[in-house]
């Protein structure tokens, strides 16, 4: 599956819900592998702000994200909605810091994206893999995630309230081409008793019964009422319902607070900036602990990123060289042939095995009572594959031998010590010239890269 971006620009215009301010949110189109990403045009020099965990600088009821001192602030609906159709790279501008709330859901994003139209584009999504169980729970909230392997992404939301103005609920959303229908309509809410405090604050300059649902937990005067009407831009507000929803407002489903913090899972892990395979089960979410499990996810892909690459290794199958026809090919011998067999070879790359045993002779002064490989005997390893992946392009293989030329970025990240096996990964960085063989090595224990480096060898015929 590619990438894919709008086909042309549009805009949603409305007012902040904490602020109170008016905004103009314009998307753009944007080029591969830009994620998205927000632009405050109204300064006197523009600044871009990545949806990005690491620039995330608040919170407390929104998502906000942030660069020293400039903001852009609940990001996470049109977010939200820019996972719910599929889209990867997109630029936003806004000429304020803060986004619309319009009604407080995702509905009328994505219906502005839908005008904007979805395009493909020519490069191929790359995903977030869930390969075993993720446990996760935020401390200062007490959200609980678990995520587990799975083909498509999933969500699970699971609600419990202290109050009996809502019922304990769940929602969840088993394929991402449900969202507009099933998820996008539902809309923000809020409980009266954290409603006096929000507008008490100035926190809700741009609420009201049009964008959130407040949910009456509690009783109070008539003069507090009339106050927050006011405050809220309503002629009356009344708690005397059957459902427990201030002026009786009806919900568009039964469980839409679970629906909408579903929602708002979706939109803060758009910070990962890349989709997701996995499931995710969510219990009590909210923004701050969105945001640690995002940043769970992103270190997680940055690290299959790095390993993209690894080869698989089956030790039951058969190799295609072993420890015999290796030696026929190398001069290397005990102690310095440091493969033990050959389990992949193509015209580009070579790779290869080596086990580490306690009877390595290197062992024996390095170092006493503290075996280590050392690092170049690495280096040395990751050659002698690459020699034997130059020598498999000669007519008679025995009669040439490689010589080390220069060694090039060596990094050494783990300590390789008895019990390890070593992968060893050599790729051709450009085709042989002159005998002249430039390669990219690359050694794993497990997964991690424990060195790697780029090695140039000369292959010289034999005398």
């Amino acid at each position: 599956m590619n990438q894919h971006t709008i086909e042309k620009s549009v805009s949603i215009k409305g007012k902040g819900l904490h602020t109170g301010k008016a905004t103009t949110l314009t998307f753009y189109p944007a080029a591969v592998n830009h994620g998205f990403r927000f632009k405050r045009i109204d300064l006197e020099k523009p600044v871009v702000i990545p949806a990005d965990p690491t620039k995330v600088v608040a919170t407390n009821r929104s998502t906000t994200l942030g660069i020293r001192d400039i903001k852009v602030q609940t990001v996470e609906h049109v977010l939200s909605a820019l996972v719910g159709l599929s889209l990867d790279n997109v630029l936003m501008e806004i000429d304020g810091e803060e986004v619309p709330i319009l009604d407080g859901s995702a509905a009328p994003i994505i219906k502005a994206l839908e005008q904007a139209g979805r395009v493909a584009q020519d490069s191929a999504r790359d995903f977030v893999i869930i390969d075993e169980p993720i446990e996760y729970k935020d401390e200062i909230t007490g959200a609980e995630y678990i995520v587990l392997p799975s083909d498509n992404f999933q969500v699970k939301t699971l609600l419990d309230f202290d109050t009996n103005a809502v019922d304990a609920q769940f929602a969840s959303l088993n394929n991402i081409a449900a969202y507009k229908e099933t998820i996008a309509p539902a809309r923000t809410y809020v409980m009266l008793s954290d409603l006096e405090a929000l507008a008490e604050e100035n926190l809700i300059q741009g609420g009201s019964l049009e964008n959130a649902i407040v949910f009456a937990d509690k009783k109070i005067s008539k003069n507090k009422l009339d106050e927050l009407a006011q405050k809220l831009g309503q002629p009356k507000l009344t708690t005397d319902t059957t459902d427990n929803i201030l002026n009786a407002k009806k919900l568009k489903f039964p469980n839409e607070p679970s629906r909408h913090k579903l929602l708002d899972l979706i939109g803060d892990l758009a910070l990962v900036n890349k989709p997701i395979k996995g499931k995710i089960i969510a219990t009590q979410p909210g923004h701050t602990g969105n945001v640690g499990l995002a940043t769970i996810l992103r270190d997680l892909y940055k690290e299959q990123r790095k390993l993209k690459g690894k080869p698989k290794y089956d030790p039951t199958k058969a190799p295609i060289f072993d420890s015999v026809k290796i030696a026929e090919w190398l001069p290397h011998r005990y102690p310095f042939l440091l493969v033990d067999k050959i389990i992949e070879l193509s015209d580009t790359h070579v790779v290869g095995i080596k086990n580490i045993t306690m009877n390595e002779p290197f062992f024996t002064g390095h170092f006493p009572g503290n075996p280590v490989m050392p690092a170049v005997l690495q280096m040395e390893a990751l050659a002698q594959c690459g020699g034997l992946l130059a020598l498999s392009k000669m007519e008679e293989p025995e009669g040439w031998d490689t010589y080390f030329m220069k060694i090039d970025n060596a990094k050494f990240k783990q300590m390789v010590v008895p019990g390890d096996t070593l992968i060893l990964k050599m790729e051709l960085l450009s085709p042989i010239r002159r005998g002249i063989c430039h390669m990219q090595g690359r050694a794993y224990v497990g997964n991690k890269i424990v060195s790697e480096g780029e090695l140039t060898a000369q292959i010289v015929k034999r005398s």
